[in-house]
């Protein structure tokens, strides 16, 4: 099956307007999510849908790939298939990279691509197990369940699945910083794989009941009855939302070398 990486990009941003301009270790974020995605084994293609000239242009000038989309869109996944039905090629699978995420590795790529060879299987992303107990009670980090076979039943900012016994009666903070993580509490990895025809069946869809609700995209999809499979990963990256995430990140790779 043939994949291809799509990295939206959007210039303008509330916390952190051109972040994806940015320079860490002097070089755009853009460069970073684009030249890690090229080392996918799997990925035939990477291709940045932007809204943006001086991101179009930024990526030209290092060699890259990129299409202009509308700047009317409300979401990246919206932009990704404005992307894919401007290229009119002939992809099986495309996936879903956020433009914000420099730490991004060639591995998570090919491992959300090959969960759909599983015919079953929708779209694919990963979720790892929440080690640090605080991320637990965040209703920043998305928490998944799934049953036996690895197919999502939800996802929240909520804590779930919520451990009756041990934290009946606590608030979730007090009850996580009490009792510490869980083995099987799971933080969701905002990386996705689609299907041709169901990234377009998705992005025709209204947000959903529940999407609105959480303000998760991913619900619509659940509501709608596409099937999410989930691939467990000792792998996570870090979004750029704010110039102090982008100090953060900085430091962490100057320690990491």
């Amino acid at each position: 099956m043939s994949s291809v990486v799509v990295i939206p990009a959007r210039y303008a941003s509330t916390r952190f307007p051109g972040k994806p301009l940015a320079p860490l270790k002097g070089i755009p974020v853009i460069e970073h999510v684009y030249r890690n995605s090229l080392r996918s084994k799997q990925a035939g293609e990477v291709i940045v849908a932007t809204d943006s000239d001086l991101i179009f242009d930024a990526v030209s000038s290092f060699g890259g790939t990129a299409v202009m989309t509308s700047t009317d869109h409300v979401s990246g996944t919206d932009r990704i298939a404005e992307a894919i039905r401007l290229l009119s090629r002939e992809y099986d699978i495309i996936v879903n990279v956020q433009g914000d995420e420099p730490l991004i590795e060639p591995g998570m790529i090919d491992a959300v691509i090959s969960i759909l060879d599983d015919d079953r299987a929708s779209i694919g992303t990963l979720v790892k197990r929440i080690g640090n107990p605080e991320e637990i009670a965040d209703p920043n980090v998305v928490k998944a369940v799934f049953d036996e076979q690895g197919y999502a039943l939800y996802f929240s900012r909520a804590p779930v699945p919520w451990h009756r016994d041990e934290w009946q009666g606590s608030t979730a903070a007090f009850a996580v910083s009490r009792t510490g993580a869980r083995p099987d509490c799971y933080k969701h990895i905002g990386i996705y794989s689609y299907r041709k025809d169901i990234l377009f069946r998705l992005t025709s869809l209204a947000p959903s009941r529940l999407e609105q609700i959480e303000k998760l995209e991913q619900l619509r999809a659940l509501e709608h009855g596409m099937r999410i499979k989930v691939r467990k990963t000792d792998s996570e990256t870090f979004g750029v939302d704010t110039p102090e995430d982008l100090e953060r990140i900085e430091k962490w790779l100057n320690t990491s070398l």
